[in-house]
């Protein structure tokens, strides 16, 4: 049995590429209506080497040419419309459906999608729409494009630009990028109970650090592999992880965990090891140290005394630390 923890060619392996979908103008490319673009400095600076890039332009699709007059979403007669934004008689609704529709039929087989925030057409959430007066109004929605990609495939880890900007919400979408980018790889490698099975047990603790529910309801989910067929239970399972690891997790639910995790030393450290660990731990709590500070520690005595169920954990590295953010909790 390997001294160490996986590496990071776990994240690199052919068996598991993560083929991200991006609006285009994110990548640096100038597509939107100015003849601009919105290069996110994350996507190119750090997640680039760790994905396979799919830019997608909903706008340009649809023919509506670079640069072109700014569009907007409108409510007109109970209906969603998208309008011009200075010319309200310019209607581009038919034109921009028909080509979102088409780039979802692109987008399968991908493994997460970065939209543009606040975009008509790519905005994940909180799109203004406007009377037909061009008064904004109190409800807000997702883009064309966005909403029908959510729609399609619901399962799908998503997020916008202006969003990675919070640690916790960024690091919450690369732990679900990276998991859905393992779950595609065990499907590849042909579904069966035993795959299953092992894919929760290294998933667990994961799972319970972002929602103690939804941990007793996956292990629940799998409790008779016979009762359906192995595709419908898997489906259910995903269904119940994918919401589970889309709640935020708190520095309480990690202490939880880390309390688990220290369980598991209790017949080999040294008393004065054991009270170092829990003061860590609840300093963590506190709000004085990051989470990885007593993640390091733990790992430093899993190096000490290897233990098989523990050291297959995703939880002590969800995705590639090079992605990681001090900051975060």
């Amino acid at each position: 049995m390997s001294d160490t923890f996986y590496d990071e060619q776990d994240f690199l392996s052919s068996q598991t590429p993560i083929n991200l979908g991006v609006s285009a103008c994110l990548m640096g490319e100038k597509v939107r209506y100015d003849g601009g673009h919105k290069k996110c400095d994350f996507l190119l600076d750090k997640l680039l080497p760790w994905v396979n890039i799919t830019p997608f332009c909903p706008e340009v699709k649809a023919g509506l040419g670079i640069p072109r007059p700014a569009i907007r979403l409108a409510q007109i007669d109970s209906e969603l419309r998208v309008v011009g934004t200075k010319d309200s008689q310019l209607d581009v609704t038919e034109t921009l459906n028909r080509a979102s529709d088409e780039l979802c039929q692109q987008a399968s087989g991908l493994t997460g999608f970065l939209f543009c925030a606040k975009s008509p057409s790519c905005g994940m959430e909180r799109v203004k729409v406007y009377d037909e007066k061009g008064n904004p109004l109190v409800a807000t929605r997702s883009g064309i494009f966005a909403d029908k990609i959510r729609h399609q495939y619901p399962l799908l880890p998503c997020e916008e630009n202006g969003r990675l900007n919070d640690d916790l919400l960024r690091n919450s979408f690369l732990t679900r990028l990276f998991c859905f980018a393992r779950w595609q790889a065990m499907l590849r490698e042909g579904l069966n109970a035993a795959r299953l099975l092992e894919f929760h047990s290294r998933h667990k603790y994961l799972l319970l650090a972002h929602s103690q529910s939804h941990y007793r309801e996956a292990g629940k989910s799998l409790a008779n592999l016979k009762s359906q067929p192995i595709e419908v239970i898997a489906q259910h399972y995903l269904c119940i992880l994918m919401a589970g690891l889309a709640c935020v997790a708190t520095r309480k639910k990690h202490t939880n965990v880390l309390m688990h995790l220290q369980g598991y030393f209790k017949n080999h450290l040294e008393k004065s090891d054991k009270t170092a660990l829990t003061e860590m731990i609840l300093r963590y709590q506190q709000g004085l140290l990051p989470l990885s500070s007593p993640i390091e520690i733990l790992k430093h005595h899993l190096r000490h005394y290897p233990d098989d169920y523990l050291q297959i954990q995703y939880y002590f590295a969800p995705f590639p630390a090079q992605l990681n953010s001090s900051s975060v909790i």
